[in-house]
C-alpha cells in the first residue's frame, strides 16, 4: 500500500511553467582580478555576441548554452532585485541562487539558519524574502562584527560605525532573525542556536572560518547544507582550501567545489 506523501513543513516557493522558446542571457561587468578592465569588457562584449544564448557573465563567471534557471525562478528574482545594493549584489546573481536553493532544501528540516559575515544584510534578506520574507518560519541568526573588517585589506564599503544599527533597521520587521555583534568565536557566547539546518560561511579569513565551524558544524541536522562562500576561490583566498579540505576530510566528507566560488557540504 503506497503512503501519503507529508506535506512540506515550509511554504515553498513555486516554479511557473517554463518557456521552451526563450533562454535568458544575463551580463554585468562586475570582475575581479583584471588588468586591463576596459578591454576585458571589449572582449567579453565580443565573446558574448559569438555564443549561443543562455549565457552568464558576472563574479568571475563567464558560461554559455546555460538555462540560467536562477531568472527563471520569479520569486527569486524578486527576492533578489529587491534588496540590490550594490553592483556586487547584481553580479553574484548564481551565488545567491545557491544559497536560495540550499534555504528551500533545509527549510524542511529542524533547525536554525545561520550566516557568518553579514556585511549589510543582503544574503540573509534575500533568502528570507524568497522564502516568505516575514512569514518564514525560521529562526536566522547572523554573526558579524559589522562596524568594523577584522580582516585586514578587506574593508568594505560602510564597514564604520552606525553600520550594526542600519543593518538591525532593515531587518526591524523580521523578528524571527538575530543579529550578534562581535568576533566568532567569541560572539556565539552571545547567542547561538541548538540545531541547524543551514550554515552559510563568508568570513573572508581561515582562522574565523574554521572556528565558525569548530562551534557550529557539530549543530547542523542530518541533511542540512554548508556553504562556504570563499571556498573555490584562487588567489588571497586559497588558504581556505587548504584548510577546509583537512578539516572536512578528517570527518569523512568532501567540499563540493562550484562554478561561483563557492563549495558546500551535505551534513550526514
Amino acid at each position: 500500500m503506497k503512503m501519503p506523501i507529508e506535506a512540506p513543513k515550509a511554504q515553498l516557493p513555486e516554479l511557473g511553467a517554463l518557456p521552451m522558446d526563450v533562454v535568458m542571457n544575463f551580463a554585468v561587468h562586475k570582475y575581479w582580478g583584471v588588468s586591463d578592465p576596459v578591454r576585458f569588457k571589449a572582449l567579453l562584449d565580443e565573446a558574448c555576441s559569438l555564443v549561443t544564448s543562455g549565457h552568464f557573465l558576472g563574479d568571475n563567471l563567464f558560461t554559455w548554452g546555460r538555462n540560467n534557471s536562477l531568472f527563471e525562478d520569479k520569486p527569486f528574482v524578486q527576492a533578489w532585485q529587491s534588496n540590490l545594493q550594490n553592483d556586487a549584489d547584481q553580479a553574484i546573481a548564481w551565488r545567491r541562487y545557491i544559497l536560495a536553493c540550499a534555504a528551500f532544501h533545509c527549510a524542511q528540516l529542524e533547525g536554525d539558519f545561520a550566516e557568518c559575515g553579514v556585511y549589510t544584510g543582503s544574503g540573509i534578506k534575500t533568502v528570507m524574502d524568497y522564502m516568505g520574507g516575514t512569514a518564514f518560519s525560521k529562526t536566522f541568526w547572523g554573526y558579524d562584527t559589522f562596524d568594523y573588517n577584522p580582516v585586514a585589506g578587506h574593508k568594505f564599503a560602510g564597514q564604520e560605525e552606525g553600520l550594526f544599527d542600519k543593518v538591525q533597521e532593515r531587518f526591524a520587521s523580521y523578528p524571527q532573525v538575530k543579529l550578534i555583534k562581535g568576533l566568532i568565536p567569541d560572539s556565539f557566547a552571545l547567542g547561538c542556536p541548538e540545531k541547524l539546518a543551514y550554515l552559510h560561511i563568508d568570513l573572508n579569513n581561515v582562522e574565523g572560518e574554521i572556528a565558525a565551524l569548530e562551534v557550529l558544524f557539530d549543530k547542523v541536522v542530518p541533511g542540512g547544507m554548508v556553504i562556504l562562500d570563499d571556498y573555490e576561490w584562487a588567489g588571497i583566498y586559497r588558504p581556505q582550501k587548504a584548510a577546509e579540505d583537512p578539516w572536512f576530510y578528517a570527518r569523512g566528507y568532501r567540499v563540493f567545489p562550484l562554478p561561483t566560488g563557492q563549495g558546500f557540504v551535505i551534513k550526514r
